[in-house]
């Protein structure tokens, strides 16, 4: 796939709270805002919400396998976190890409995640890659 400047690429997605609960035991962050229905009914989110992290993994998915796919290597990544994220529902990254180095084979790509139903950024962020194949 050859990216140029202003190419957009977008995936949806969804996690569900047995993911959380993965990401929770390989990381150990096991924080009850995640975890635990009844405590993080007394938080300001009132039910569990997802890692920032691993709603922003999904970048990393969709550059290592889908755009621009295999050889993809990250070099940098930025992230805010602009909303909480909650399991069953359903997301869409949008990657946009800003700036094309062909000649060191990198990309600089706008990386966000907004909730498909509403539109509402949850993530917005920047990423630098390089393709050893395809850039």
């Amino acid at each position: 796939m050859t990216i140029d400047n202003g190419t957009v690429y977008t995936h949806e997605f969804r996690f569900t709270q047995k993911d959380v609960e993965k990401f929770a035991a390989v990381t150990g962050d096991s924080n009850p805002v995640h975890l635990d229905e009844a405590y993080a009914a007394t938080t300001m989110f009132k039910r569990p919400i997802m890692h920032g992290f691993l709603g922003g993994s999904v970048f990393s998915k969709v550059f290592g396998t889908l755009f621009p796919g295999e050889g993809t290597i990250y070099l940098k990544q930025s992230m805010a976190f602009m909303r909480p994220m909650f399991v069953d529902t359903d997301y869409e990254v949008r990657m946009t890409v800003k700036e094309v180095n062909r000649e060191k084979h990198r990309a600089i790509v706008e990386t966000v995640i907004a909730d498909k139903n509403t539109g509402d950024v949850v993530i917005n962020g920047e990423a630098t890659v390089m393709n050893v194949n395809r850039i």
